[in-house]
């Protein structure tokens, strides 16, 4: 690529449609912010927001939120507008994808059809409204079913404007599948991928001073192979998010009145435990999985700026999993700067009583703790470095401190056995009174995971792009396997993928769809502990009071334990409480459900409430309990 002659560059930077409405691009806030810092012009447009108002709130986020998004119907949406029309495809996408797998109806197809009617007025009014503009480089992130639209404009610019740079980044562009994008789609002219905090600000730099861009790491351009990108060591120097454009372009529409946006942060990238145990399934950190966080200074003054800034109290922490010295740092220092924000946020699973209590203190209303199963076997197919009664435990001390755990029930891993399911079902039924899964489904083969690298290790066979790539991208087997980030696979032994979960799937969503699920809860009362039971199927309260040694083996399974640790405890030794006596007593909460039992470790399945503060892990209840005379 020729040096440019540009002398004094003009930035445009685009989210497209489907990007979500309620929440700003974390990328484009964060590259934005790198152009003020250089001095560079820069200007970044939601478009996102004006197809809201061209096809109507509701049907954007319809597409956005609730269609499924490995469905990619809001690519399909655009895909005549970027290919032309294609009836016989269209046929096969909408018949073989979206009612044969996805299950849509007529009238959702319809709804769809009527959306796609209003591609080409919009992107005719984006380009009249974009294209003399002066811009001299123009930006696309691309994440999700941002892709197809993304290049259906950017191919009208190009055309409109033949000078202008077209860049493209985002999960979408990532090492191989942007190279294959870049030899299939000549406008557009260079691919970030990975970490763009080097590559975007040298690529500029570059321009401006007329020399190469070819040689910048990270940028992929037609006919190259992919650079790794420079990452950031010191998270600290990198800039604020500048989210003023989308607040100013959300405000300013007249069909987003009732969204309440959701402040994107960054505290931390990559993930320190894929670093060392990489899930089997997981995809995510193509390029990098080297954990690196922001100080715990840098975290707070940007939470209180972009608190105050922007007036919005909602933030979600896009990290891939938390940064365990939080919670001896950031964590307390959130609650005590009293921010009055609810936060989101990744985290292992097996936390502590007490971290999840810093978590609640702190203004953490939401979680996502990688669950995804309750079968110890299942779960170490994963490499999840947990078991099911460790997920439980979170599960439990969520409740208790006010911290909604979202999970998913993942089912369909190579090696997993019909054992492991009904295992799942007995402890689902166990645990109704706690948070149920808000998603499941099989699992996935992901670009960059595991199951990817070596398929075969695994028992997975037959790997192809799945269903949606084939419509979206018709060019060669060879490129479309490229491009696509989900795979389809067949088990090498020939079986379905909820062979052996379904019962525990089908149980799940009742489990998921019941609004009354009632409660099991322990309560301190003197030297004893009250358990209360309104959980479903009863069919009155159940109450039982334990005292003396069963209350101080109830207690101590608050997380689970080994029968021979129960044996040692001081009221079970100095009452000479035999391994018979102690097993009946476990046995009979475990009938009731008040227990479970699993990997040889027992656990108490109540709800303290009140909720304990300041009662150190791994007490005895956090009581002084002593022998009832």
């Amino acid at each position: 690529m020729a040096p440019s002659s540009i002398s004094k560059e003009r930035v445009l930077l685009v989210s497209m449609p489907f990007g979500a409405i309620e929440r700003p691009s974390l990328a484009l806030g964060l590259l934005g912010a790198h152009c003020a810092r250089d001095g560079v012009a820069c200007e970044t447009r939601y478009l996102t927001v004006s197809f809201a108002e061209a096809i109507g709130l509701a049907d954007y986020t319809w597409v956005c939120n609730e269609l499924p998004y490995t469905a990619f119907a809001g690519e399909w949406v655009f895909a005549e507008a970027l290919y032309g029309p294609r009836v016989a495809e269209d046929r096969q996408y909408l018949d073989g994808v979206l009612r044969d797998i996805w299950q849509l109806t007529p009238v959702d197809v319809v709804r769809l059809r009527r959306i796609r009617e209003q591609v080409e007025p919009f992107l005719d009014s984006c380009v009249r409204e974009l294209a003399g503009a002066g811009h001299t480089f123009i930006g696309f992130t691309s994440v999700f079913h941002q892709n197809v639209p993304s290049l259906a404009l950017a191919r009208r610019l190009k055309q409109a404007q033949s000078d202008v740079t077209i860049a493209f980044g985002g999960a979408n562009w990532e090492e191989e599948m942007g190279q294959a994008l870049l030899d299939q789609f000549d406008f557009v002219d260079l691919a970030f991928s990975g970490e763009a905090d080097r590559s975007f600000p040298s690529v500029l730099a570059a321009r401006r001073d007329g020399r190469l861009v070819t040689d910048v790491p990270g940028v992929m351009h037609s006919g190259t192979s992919h650079a790794s990108a420079t990452t950031v060591q010191d998270l600290d120097e990198v800039p604020e998010p500048d989210y003023e454009p989308y607040y100013q372009q959300l405000r300013a529409s007249p069909v987003t009145a009732d969204v309440t946006p959701t402040l994107l942060v960054e505290t931390s990238r990559g993930c320190w435990w894929g670093a060392r145990s990489h899930c089997t399934f997981c995809g995510l950190n193509g390029a990098t999985m080297a954990f690196r966080s922001k100080s715990t200074e840098r975290v707070l003054a940007e939470f209180a700026a972009l608190r105050e800034r922007y007036g919005d109290r909602t933030f979600s922490v896009v990290d891939d999993i938390i940064d365990s010295r939080y919670f001896h740092s950031v964590l307390p220092a959130l609650a005590a700067a009293q921010l009055d924000v609810e936060l989101f946020w990744e985290v292992k699973a097996n936390l502590s009583r007490t971290q999840v209590q810093t978590l609640g203190a702190a203004g953490v209303k939401f979680i996502q703790p990688g669950i995804e199963s309750l079968s110890d076997h299942v779960l170490t197919l994963m490499r999840k470095g947990t078991t099911g009664l460790r997920n439980i435990e979170l599960l439990k001390w969520c409740k208790e401190y006010g911290v909604a755990p979202m999970w998913n029930l993942l089912y369909g891993f190579p090696g997993e056995t019909e054992d492991d399911y009904l295992e799942t079902v007995q402890l689902i039924q166990a645990i109704w009174h706690l948070d149920p899964p808000t998603g499941y489904g099989p699992v996935r083969l992901d670009r960059f995971s595991p199951y990817h690298a070596d398929p075969a290790m695994f028992g997975m066979t037959n790997i192809r792009p799945m269903a949606p790539f084939l419509n979206l991208y018709p060019f060669d087997d060879e490129t479309v396997n490229r491009i696509a980030y989900y795979f389809d696979f067949d088990y090498a032994d020939g079986r379905h993928d909820d062979v052996h979960a379904r019962p525990a799937v089908d149980l799940a969503l009742l489990w998921m769809r019941d609004g009354d699920r009632g409660e099991l809860t322990v309560t301190p009362d003197g030297d004893a502990i009250r358990i209360l039971d309104t959980r479903r199927g009863l069919a009155a309260p159940r109450r039982a009071t334990l005292r003396d040694w069963k209350a101080e083996v109830f207690e101590k399974c608050d997380r689970s334990q080994r029968i021979d640790t129960l044996l040692a405890l001081p009221l079970v030794r100095s009452q000479r409480v035999d391994l018979a006596e102690l097993g009946h007593f476990l046995e009979r909460c475990a009938r009731y459900q008040l227990m479970a039992l699993s990997g040889g470790r027992w656990l108490s399945l109540a709800v303290h409430h009140p909720a304990r503060v300041g009662v150190p892990d791994d007490s005895a209840a956090g009581l002084t309990l002593t022998p009832v005379r």
